[in-house]
Formats: structure tokens, sequence, C-alpha cells
């Protein structure tokens, strides 16, 4: 399914490359509405497939699924960074990696696929990206509210209470915000969002498939063996 080219460029157009030529058109309004039909199409597949979820417990399954990580996650299978037309400022901090520029990246080019091949190929698109989290995230249940999630299992593994470090970029208009969480002595993130409510819970995500992964591996070399080495050996 190829894009135009014109609006290809345009998608992968950032705005610290588009203001260095002199006020080149930006992706910003191709982000705009792709971010628009990403959430339709999301929203469409959840509510057909999950016909026992309050209207509640759907929103929650959405935001996990359109949350700026997990964008930019996609772009970074995708190797979308490497196509990003950046300006010099940005390509010399990490541009090409950074979440935000990424995860907006991406809402641009499903713009593109949705302006120049209509809404049925935009469908197919995103469902060939994000089929597999949604059913994922499907599975979270309390995990989609991720702050509280991870003040819960904090709490029970006595890691104390999490908090949050914020730092924001980009002009009043059009702020960029990351979060990165505080749990001990250790930090985790950074979570990227257009405001600050938004990169926390991105954050909280990962610190809390982090902490469970850790849990989980614990568990499992804790357990004894039954395997005759090492652990408990039948007797003949």
């Amino acid at each position: 399914m190829p894009v135009h080219p014109e609006l290809l460029d345009l998608a992968l157009t950032h705005r610290s490359y588009a203001y260095e030529k002199g006020g080149l058109p930006t992706n910003e309004r191709l982000e705009f509405l792709g971010d628009a039909v990403l959430s339709l199409v999301v929203t469409e597949h959840l509510y057909l497939t999950h016909p026992e979820q309050s209207e509640g417990q759907l929103a929650k399954l959405r935001s996990a699924v359109v949350r700026a990580t997990t964008l930019a996650e996609i772009a970074r299978e995708l190797d979308l960074g490497s196509a990003v037309y950046l300006g010099r400022g940005e390509e010399s901090t990490g541009g090409r990696d950074k979440s935000s520029i990424l995860a907006d990246t991406m809402e641009a080019v499903i713009g593109a696929v949705f302006l120049g091949h209509g809404i049925e190929a935009a469908a197919r698109f995103i469902h060939h990206l994000f089929d597999d989290l949604m059913a994922e995230a499907a599975t979270r249940g309390a995990g989609l509210d991720w702050k509280t999630s991870l003040q819960e299992i904090a709490s029970l593994s006595n890691l104390g209470v999490p908090s949050y470090e914020i730092s924001e970029s980009g002009p009043d208009h059009a702020k960029s915000f990351e979060a990165r969480v505080v749990l001990g002595e250790e930090r985790f993130g950074p979570g990227a969002g257009r405001n600050k409510k938004e990169a926390e819970q991105n954050a909280a995500s990962v610190a809390f498939e982090a902490v469970t992964s850790r849990l989980k591996l614990t568990q499992a070399e804790s357990a004894p063996s039954t395997d005759g080495v090492g652990g408990v050996v039948a007797a003949d």
C-alpha cells in the first residue's frame, strides 16, 4: 500500500526541519488527523470484540493501545526514526529516537495513509500494526490504570511509593512532556505525552512491566525444582 510521495514527505517533516528550511509545512496537521483515525479504528475494534466491557473499561483499553509509548515502540520496529526529516538541533540531541517525535510521526503516517487510500486501507494498516497490542491490553485488567497498578505492586513488594520526575520541551502551543518513575533508588522510563498526566501514565507502564518481569523471574528462581537436578528427586 504505497503512500503518495508528497503525503509521505509531509508525514515525515518535523517542525524543527520545517523551521530551518524557511517555514515548510509540517506533519502536525497529519498527526492530528492520524490520531483521530487511529482512535476511531481502535475504538470500533474494542467495542465490537469486548461487548462485556463498560464504557470506562473500553476507554482504558483504548488508552493503553494508543498511548505515546506504544506508538513510539511501533515506530522503532518500523525504523521510522531513520526517515524523519529533522532540524540540526533535534538531530544532534538524539531526536531520531525520541519517543515524542516517533509517536507523532507514526500518527502522521497513519493520517497520510488515510488521506491517500481512505478509511478501509487505513484500518487495515492499523490492524496490521496494533492487533497484537489490542489483544495483549485486554489481558491486563487493572494494569490499564498504570499509576494505580504500579502503586499497588510497589506496595506489595515493599518497594515504596512511586514518584515522578517531569521534563518538558517545545513552545507553549506545542509542548511535549517526558516523565520518569522514581521507585526507591531506581528510575524507570521515560514515558512521553502531550501533557503531564499522559507522560506519567506512560512512564508508570514502563515501570510496572519492569517490576512485574522482575518479580516473575524471582519467583521462578525460588520455585523448587522437580527435574532431579538440584531439587526434589523422585524415589525409585
